[in-house]
């Protein structure tokens, strides 16, 4: 096939088609290969593939936050050494949070440029979460920072490896800063192994169809993507739409800070701007700038086209505007370790502000913070460190037409998963004693949201440690037309001695043999009038245990009598005047 004459759309879709399945073998390979349970069961990373420019051109499913930074790392890599100082073989490494690319220093990306007959095509890259990077805590990320050289070491975009031989020099830094180098330079290989399966893929497809062709069918679907987005956005409501929120605090006990934002739709663009947001502040809570802009892309796709493939044309119309010295644009050397409890807001803010203009699309808030949490400390049985680090799922907001979901990760997780409990209790000392939904009274309306989750975590070891950075403490998620808020997420430490500790944040708090950390999830918010919700609907809401039949009769009017248990019709109708 000549690749000067136009490429049919055939072709085109195979192709991309085939370079979305490339970067889902990336994915597949790492979750396989990995020594951490946080990669390999909580798919705690992302893949994805860019051209020769930096442009995303595919990627497999994974946090959204880590996908969308990737191009921005490649950038950088471009920027700093050249197309032409790069050769094949060759893996960087970055996790610099005041570079592209960055989330915290956990999360470290690796990217490997793909040649095709002597020249940089393509390029592979993966971001995963390393179970410690060095810092002043295990784990690395510190919810008490408030410095950035305490939550480990920063790669600012180093070879890691040099034309296929890894750098021994890089890898006696890794091993002298980290905890546990055994299992971090066996994610790192699972990592560098990934992006050579990626590579493979994509040579063959180069060989089959032709790399002309191929490069071509690339510049085809990245446009296409743009005009899909454009036609989506020509049926949007025009105009600006603005809203505001409050994270808890600046990360260590301070004043609330402001989250605002105004959205402008036009027939040509998406504008989100930050403008008024709070400043960079003193504990961790800050957001790098590229995922701050990872998160303005998901929302943004949520809004637009949730089902359409993701690529540098579809995201083309986007604009964000992002003041330099705040919370979602901070100053070295403010720290960052849990970014996410501002960076979850970035989207959370521009979906509040539309959520009365597209209705149909957005549903009220959820639970918003990743709930991270790290269990740490010398394992009695081995002598070794051992690391369970792990999000934490939650309640989502309920929508028009739909209750809210319970127990799904937050927006910004994506496709992660939940540490399973067989996982749990065989590589950790501890034991999970109780698992189950967050019955917790709120979130009422037509469309109720969705439940939280509680989780217990046993000590059987001597000691051990936990960090735990819960957001929305203070302020739970917002109702959507009339319906409730939702509620608060929680951690408890309760002591083999009877004692009890709640908060959003604990760093490096130590428990003994017998203490239990308990981690509560909090509900989305509802959706619409209580006293529109179905009668019989409530009555099922009895009937699983989640609402009283006081609750049923003074928040939902709805009378329930009986044994077993009915809606009273005629009781309802007064109850709900009509």
């Amino acid at each position: 096939m000549s690749a000067t004459r136009p490429i049919d759309p055939f072709t085109v879709e195979v192709i991309k088609r085939a370079l979305i399945s490339a970067a889902e073998q990336m994915f597949v390979a790492l979750g396989r290969t990995a020594k951490s349970s946080v990669i390999y069961e909580v798919l705690d990373y992302g893949c994805a593939l860019t051209d020769a420019q930096g442009r995303m051109i595919a990627q497999a499913n994974g946090i959204p936050a880590f996908i969308g930074v990737l191009c921005d790392a490649v950038r950088d890599a471009i920027d700093r050494f050249g197309l032409d100082g790069l050769q094949e073989g060759d893996i960087i490494a970055t996790n610099d949070p005041y570079m592209g690319g960055a989330t915290h220093q956990n999360d470290v990306v690796l990217l490997m440029p793909i040649f095709f007959d002597g020249r940089p095509v393509m390029f592979a890259a993966s971001k995963a979460h390393w179970n410690d990077v060095g810092g002043k805590d295990p784990g690395s990320w510190s919810p008490d920072a408030t410095e950035i050289f305490q939550e480990g070491l920063q790669l600012p975009c180093v070879r890691i490896v040099r034309g296929g031989t890894e750098d021994r020099d890089i890898v006696d830094i890794l091993i002298r800063n980290i905890r546990m180098p055994e299992m971090t330079l066996g994610d790192m290989r699972a990592q560098a192994a990934s992006l050579r399966v990626a590579g493979r893929r994509v040579t063959q497809i180069c060989e089959k169809y032709g790399v002309e062709t191929v490069l071509q069918a690339v510049d085809a679907y990245l446009e296409q993507g743009r005009r899909e987005a454009l036609a989506e956005l020509r049926a949007l409501p025009k105009g600006e739409f603005t809203a505001e929120e409050f994270i808890d605090d600046d990360g260590l006990g301070g004043e609330p800070v402001l989250v605002k934002v105004k959205v402008t739709i036009r027939d040509d663009e998406f504008v989100i701007d930050y403008t008024g947001t709070g400043a960079t502040c003193r504990g961790p809570i800050n957001s790098p700038l590229s995922v701050l802009l990872s998160s303005a892309k998901f929302a943004y796709q949520a809004v637009v086209s949730p089902h359409a493939d993701p690529n540098d044309g579809f995201f083309s119309p986007l604009r964000v505007i992002v003041p330099e010295d705040t919370v979602f644009h901070p100053k070295r050397p403010a720290p960052v370790s849990t970014y996410w409890e501002s960076d979850s807001y970035a989207g959370d803010v521009v979906w509040k502000a539309l959520a009365d203009a597209i209705p149909e699309r957005i549903t009220a808030g959820h639970f918003l913070s990743v709930c991270g949490t790290t269990v740490s400390g010398i394992d009695d049985r081995t002598g070794d460190w051992f690391f369970s680090v792990e999000p934490n799922a939650g309640g989502w907001g309920g929508g028009r037409g739909k209750d809210g979901e319970n127990g799904l990760v937050c927006s910004g997780d994506g496709e992660t998963y939940i540490l399973s409990v067989e996982v749990a209790e065989t590589r950790y000392p501890f034991i999970v004693d109780r698992f189950s939904l967050h019955v917790a009274d709120g979130a009422h309306g037509e469309w109720i949201g969705g439940y939280g989750l509680i989780k217990d975590y046993r000590i059987v070891n001597s000691e051990a440690f936990v960090t735990a950075s819960f957001g929305r403490n203070r302020f739970p998620p917002w109702g959507l037309a009339g319906g409730g808020d939702g509620t608060p997420n929680i951690v408890e430490i309760r002591t083999a001695d009877g004692g009890v500790e709640r908060r959003g944040r604990f760093a490096k708090r130590v428990l003994r043999r017998g203490d239990v950390v308990r981690f509560l999830t909090g509900r989305g918010g509802a959706c619409g009038n209580p006293k529109r919700r179905d009668p019989e609907q409530v009555l099922l809401d009895h009937l699983d245990g989640f609402i009283e039949r006081e609750t049923a009769r003074d928040v939902y009017g709805v009378a329930i009598v009986g044994d077993p248990p009915r809606v009273d019709a005629a009781e309802t109708a007064r109850l709900r005047g009509g």
